[in-house]
């Protein structure tokens, strides 16, 4: 955007047809359901911009942050767990945070041009900007929170955003138990090639990865950064006899080596065709439950948690298993019996993308004025006592 531009909460007279999404360069999931989003809103005859939220931060933090965050969790997930669960234990960011944040709102309103009809935060820190922005009458138009994780932690929660949109009634419950506004249970938004395989797509696919032609095989994925206890999920997966591990390691090179070197025979780094992969596989485990458990589901493929990273990881793996989506696998001596049934089952999380309001016409409507898609209204439960949510199952205590 130039420099000398006007932010959309100066006055104009401009038809408002802009949407702006702000996302993360956070592994992949948040900068997926931004691209998803703003392929459907440009279809549907809007302009929309993007943003990362990292490239907003000032000094060259985003850099830092996301660095940070990276090591954490390949070198010190204990530590990761240790932040995260102090974190859950809050409403509202930490001074240090708070004072990023705040030192970010410049930069974010110079990023919203005057035609702006709505700005769409795929990340929590963008959604804690907005709000706050929102809060203090200095950004005009309405501010909307699309969900990415199925598990909902307080900074994804800011006073001030108008509309939350939840990809299942899990996340929603949640989200309006932390009190958020305008909360609304949509189909999330994946790329259209997931989508469920005939039985001649399933055998070419397999013939274009290389793979066995009848063996039950279950792709294993750990995100873009490829981090977690992949190894030995792998190891567990080949040992309980039940499937034939595919495993994706994303950018991490190092992890496919050490898996060729172990003699792992279907091993992938970053793979440009998911889709195919995942017509190719008859279960998904994974260990995060970000946007690859979306695409999975809409691909119709049957999906575990297993040895999940700590954190989002282990909360997103009990609001799945809550949900009836995702079973959670914490003992490896049960993981044979819990493959073998997915693979005697349909793939339930087909279910979000049948009927439902797509995330992407729910913001179009907002964008034109109008309400989101009518939903059932989503219970609010209040424990007695002093609440508290526990890090590690994301229920009230």
């Amino acid at each position: 955007m130039p420099r000398n531009a006007t932010p959309a909460s100066a006055s104009t007279n401009a038809p408002r047809s802009r949407i702006v999404i702000i996302s993360a360069g956070m592994g992949a999931g948040h900068d997926g359901a931004a691209q998803q989003l703003a392929e459907r809103l440009l279809a549907d005859g809007f302009t929309v911009d993007r943003h990362d939220f990292l490239d907003l931060l000032p000094a060259r933090l985003g850099t830092v942050l996301a660095g940070t965050y990276h090591r954490l969790l390949v070198r010190a997930p204990g530590g990761y767990q240790r932040i995260y669960a102090s974190t859950e234990r809050g409403s509202r960011p930490g001074p240090a945070v708070a004072g990023l944040l705040r030192a970010t709102r410049r930069r974010v309103l110079r990023a919203i041009p005057p035609d702006t009809a709505v700005v769409v935060s795929t990340y929590p820190g963008a959604s804690q900007v907005l709000g706050g922005l929102r809060r203090r009458g200095e950004l005009a138009v309405p501010a909307v929170t699309y969900l990415t994780d199925f598990s909902v932690h307080p900074l994804w929660v800011a006073p001030g955003v108008d509309v939350h949109l939840a990809a299942h009634r899990v996340p929603a419950r949640q989200a309006a138990d932390r009190d958020a506004a305008g909360v609304r249970v949509c189909a999330p938004v994946v790329g259209r090639a997931f989508s469920p395989a005939s039985r001649a797509q399933r055998a070419a696919a397999r013939a274009a990865f290389a793979l066995p032609r009848e063996a039950p095989l279950a792709l294993l994925v750990a995100g873009s950064w490829g981090v977690g206890a992949v190894e030995q999920a792998a190891a567990d997966l080949r040992e309980c006899g039940a499937v034939e591990p595919v495993v994706v390691c994303g950018r991490n090179e190092r992890l496919a080596a050490r898996l060729r070197a172990r003699g792992f025979a279907h091993v992938h780094g970053w793979v440009a065709d998911m889709p195919g992969l995942m017509r190719a596989c008859d279960v998904l485990v994974q260990n995060a439950g970000g946007l690859t458990s979306l695409e999975a589901f809409a691909a119709g493929l049957p999906v575990l948690s297993y040895r999940c990273i700590p954190g989002h990881g282990q909360t997103n793996a009990a609001a799945l298993a809550e949900a009836g989506l995702a079973p959670w696998v914490r003992d490896p001596r049960a993981l044979a019996a819990a493959v073998g049934q997915a693979l005697e089952g349909d793939g339930a999380g087909r279910a979000l993308f049948d009927g439902g309001v797509c995330a992407a016409t729910a913001v179009a409507d907002v964008a034109r004025g109008a309400a989101p898609a009518p939903a059932a209204p989503v219970a609010v439960r209040r424990p007695a006592g002093r609440p508290r949510r526990c890090a590690g199952c994301a229920r009230w205590h």
